[in-house]
């Protein structure tokens, strides 16, 4: 017995792994600066449903119809089912195996061979009908390595489907951003064609006075027609922006004439950091599902691994089997036996090898991915608030712009209403300030487009504890 458990002891030592060194480790994140000084901690907790401090009923509806509808997220969906199904698979694996077999056959029995007379040399019945046990006692966790492998790859397809959902969240809400965008240039258009319709109104009074000449006339029509082409484009880019939404909330052709005029405030706080919070990695669901690879693919070598050890099963069977119909139906015919059974490949050409350097390879592939990831994030993350900066800092300017414009417009007016200036020479201001307007509301947008990419970047309210326990 005792030289019986050594020679096996010596059998498992043989069969170690060969030393495999992960290639590529996973960046800390203090080389990122996430620990370091200047940062806000934790920050700032976005809620789930973060879009709604912009205070439009509305683009709750339109969020609401596309987490539900986008054909997008069929796919991700599809993705935890599958792995899901994996999972149950590899859980399967652990358990015993039972199966029945029957046969029957009709056979000539060799002469002169190991049947005995009166059947040798004869054409018999052979029946058999077999019920055959197998269970894999997985000494050495290669299949608990698999599950949990499994497990790992099916925590990454919820967290991406989590992911997804953020993204399409933030998708609809960029685009709402561009129908308000729209409509901002819209109404500054229709202000200034009315405006500029009284004014060739006045002129026309005023040429049959003999006090405003064609010329007048002339910049005036131009005035009017260059404001007409910004509504023009204004009304053209909304149709689109609501095109759009319809796309994101798997519509058709009639959804757009269901999207009322918005009332999103551009101006409304979100509760956002002024820095990169030092918490990042764990608020974005993208890195979890990356983290959750790398277990994945850990587990998957270990698998690897331990198929260099020997697979030890508890095997059975208990069934008839008999020479002629008759002797298959008799007690006699019954047949029992039950025992352990070991299998390990001596020599496979390397194959065990190669598994082992392909799992590795996928686990470095795995923290690739983690790293760009992360890298990525943080990038995200600054961008943002240097756009927010940014933009806000321009937006004081322009609004500088547009009031020095339009006192110009107005002491312009007074000019050439008292006889000094001639409405032509007017021509360049009034073109400015329109342009002036026009780039204000497209600054408010864009600001506004910035705190959605930080928000995303922050990762859309994200929350583990929530959001894996769907």
């Amino acid at each position: 017995m005792t030289r019986a458990v050594l020679a096996a002891a010596l059998m498992v030592a043989g069969c170690a792994a060969p030393a495999t060194r992960q290639a590529v480790a996973p960046v800390a994140p203090a080389a990122l600066g996430l620990t370091g000084q200047g940062l806000t901690g934790q920050g700032p907790q976005l809620a789930a449903d973060w879009w709604r401090g912009f205070g439009d009923p509305q683009l709750d509806t339109l969020v609401a119809d596309a987490v539900a509808g986008n054909p997008s997220l069929d796919s991700a969906i599809a993705r935890v089912a599958q792995a899901q199904a994996v999972l149950s698979t590899r859980r399967a694996d652990t358990g015993p195996q039972v199966t029945l077999d029957a046969q029957g056959q009709i056979a000539r029995l060799s002469g002169r061979y190991t049947i005995p007379p009166p059947f040798a040399g004869s054409t018999r019945f052979i029946g058999t009908a077999l019920g055959n046990l197998n269970w894999n006692l997985d000494l050495f966790g290669r299949q608990r390595a698999a599950i949990r492998a499994a497990e790992a790859q099916g925590a990454a397809a919820v967290l991406d489907l989590t992911a997804a959902r953020l993204a399409l969240s933030a998708s609809v809400v960029s685009t709402y951003l561009d129908l308000v965008r729209a409509e901002a240039q819209g109404r500054i258009a229709e202000r200034t064609i009315a405006t500029r319709a009284s004014s060739l109104r006045l002129i026309d009074v005023r040429i049959r006075n003999r006090l405003a000449s064609e010329l007048d006339r002339q910049s005036s029509v131009t005035l009017l027609a260059q404001a007409q082409q910004a509504l023009v484009r204004a009304r053209a880019a909304a149709v689109l922006a609501k095109n759009a939404l319809a796309a994101l909330a798997g519509r058709g052709v009639d959804y757009p004439a269901t999207i009322r005029p918005t009332m999103l405030r551009l101006d409304a706080a979100l509760p956002l950091p002024a820095t990169v919070p030092a918490d990042l990695l764990a608020r974005r669901a993208d890195i979890a599902a990356a983290q959750a690879r790398i277990a994945a693919a850990a587990a998957g070598k270990q698998v690897a691994q331990r198929a260099y050890y020997p697979n030890i099963n508890l095997a059975g069977l208990a069934g008839l089997q008999a020479v002629g119909i008759g002797n298959l139906l008799s007690l006699d015919a019954g047949s029992l036996g039950v025992g352990p059974a070991i299998s390990l490949p001596l020599f496979d050409a390397g194959r065990r090898r190669a598994d082992l350097a392909g799992a590795s390879a996928a686990l470095d592939l795995a923290t690739a991915d983690y790293n760009d990831r992360v890298v990525g994030a943080v990038r995200e993350a600054a961008d943002a608030i240097a756009q927010i900066g940014a933009a806000e800092a321009d937006r004081v300017q322009q609004r500088a712009v547009v009031r020095g414009y339009a006192e110009t417009n107005r002491l312009n007016a007074i000019r050439v209403a008292s006889g000094l200036d001639s409405r032509l020479d007017l021509i360049d201001n009034d073109i400015r300030i329109l342009a002036a307007e026009q780039a204000d509301a497209d600054l408010a947008a864009d600001a506004a487009q910035a705190r959605v990419r930080l928000v995303l970047a922050l990762g859309g309210g994200f929350d583990a504890s929530r959001d894996m326990n769907r």
